[in-house]
């Protein structure tokens, strides 16, 4: 049985019929991308409960061992070998805790979606990819999906159902622009429909991102 992890959470309204779990980057909690509901939530939209969970605290190889909020350990700048994956498993082991709760509180799988930035997305791509009952879609921010190597190892039968949407700054010091494109390019050989797009940004998230995924969330919200 995986513990729940804490979480602060937004209803848009009433009895929400659909759930977005936001994940955040290394160091951060789930505070930090709480403010965004009101930049993002669109007036037709149906009550929504926005979930924003804190990552365990643990310590990071590359930040000298120091203990913060991480979804993993990073123990090297190579993207290839970055990602510890027994960390990485146990965090989506995490979130399908999550998921599964909101299932129990009446909302289906068909009508979660998953996001993540940076770290966060990284575990929501891996999620997403061992889904056997799809969700809405998944949301990866300036991230890659971890363990690329094995990840159609790892696909899930109906996994690639769930449209994804990817976004990426050309000016990524943390997260280079390329590794992003690669993950993205994966997932589509892998058979995922992913819609990526590209800012002049560092690693952070733009207004004009936040209006490109509320566009996408539409779709998806008209569609469910």
């Amino acid at each position: 049985m995986t513990d729940l992890l804490e979480a602060i959470e937004h209803e848009t309204g009433a009895a929400p019929r659909w759930s977005v779990l936001w994940l955040h980057g290394l160091g951060a909690d789930g505070n930090d991308f709480a403010p965004i509901v009101p930049e993002l939530v669109r007036r037709d939209w149906p009550a929504i409960r926005f979930v924003f969970p804190h990552a365990p605290v643990r310590a990071v190889t590359i930040n000298n061992g120091m203990r913060m909020r991480a979804w993993y350990d990073i123990r090297d700048f190579d993207l290839a070998n970055r990602a510890d994956e027994q960390g990485v498993m146990e965090s989506v082991a995490q979130v399908e805790a999550l998921i599964a709760r909101e299932q129990a509180r009446g909302v289906p799988a068909s009508r979660i979606v998953l996001a993540g930035f940076s770290q966060g997305g990284a575990i929501a791509l891996a999620a997403g990819l061992r889904r056997t009952e799809p969700l809405a879609g998944l949301v990866g921010l300036s991230t890659y999906l971890p363990a690329a190597q094995s990840a159609a190892a790892a696909l899930a039968d109906g996994a690639t159902a769930q449209p994804v949407f990817m976004a990426h700054g050309s000016q990524d010091p943390v997260v280079p622009l390329a590794a992003g494109e690669q993950s993205a390019a994966l997932l589509q050989r892998l058979g995922f429909e992913v819609a990526f797009h590209r800012y002049p940004m560092p690693h952070s998230v733009c207004a004009e991102e936040v209006a490109a995924l509320g566009d996408w969330l539409s779709q998806r919200f008209t569609a469910g």
